[in-house]
């Protein structure tokens, strides 16, 4: 099926919950209600003719503008070969998305990495944490208004320019090898001007 069916079987299913389909230069896109989120997620992977067993990826993008982090899907059937993405607008003060781990188990540490990087809190996820960061860890990197706070317990998270390190580097070694050369030999002494001839006997 084409995008544009898989879209056609959702709105006849879910109605005003699914939006209108975008048509991006890569991947068809449906904006959805999250309130709908996880009896679609369940409907596509188990309608006959779907059949979307595959959540091939679950990322996120932030819209500081408009106040709104969205969460993307990427559906995908290898039975049949099509796939949809979907995404969900959440509000960005309080981002609040129900979990679909229960539907696609590969959810599952996806919802959690955007949780650690965005701040998406997803409802019913059975061990929402953070993934690639400490748990102490302050703020969400992959937000665009996100602050370094200069380090992590006492670890600097400031390191120097690498060719600036590579310069000096070089300087070391240059003068490391000049340091172990042998001293150059002096210069030959210089030859004794020739005698000057005798003058003749008178």
């Amino acid at each position: 099926m084409t995008p544009q069916e898989i879209h056609q079987r959702l709105q006849a299913r879910f109605g005003e919950a699914v939006g209108p389909l975008g048509e991006p230069k890569v991947d068809a896109f449906a904006v959805v209600k999250a309130e709908a989120l996880v009896e679609m997620a369940r409907f596509l992977r188990d309608e006959p003719g779907l059949e979307m067993d595959f959540c091939e990826d679950l990322t996120a993008l932030d819209w500081p503008k408009r106040g709104v982090i969205e969460v993307v899907y990427h559906l995908f059937s290898y039975r049949l070969r099509h796939g949809i993405v979907l995404k969900v607008e959440a509000d960005r003060a309080s981002p609040l998305v129900p979990s679909v781990e229960a539907v696609w188990k590969a959810a599952n540490w996806m919802e959690r990495e955007v949780y650690d990087l965005f701040g998406v809190s997803f409802t019913g996820h059975p061990d929402l944490r953070r993934v690639l960061l400490p748990d102490d860890w302050v703020g969400h990197p992959l937000r665009k208004d996100y602050q370094e706070a200069g380090g992590y317990h006492a670890i600097s998270n400031v390191r120097e320019n690498p060719l600036v390190e590579l310069r000096r580097l070089d300087e070391i070694a240059m003068a490391e090898a000049a340091r172990s050369r042998p001293p150059p030999a002096p210069p030959p002494a210089a030859a004794p001007p020739p005698a000057a001839p005798a003058a003749p006997k008178s």
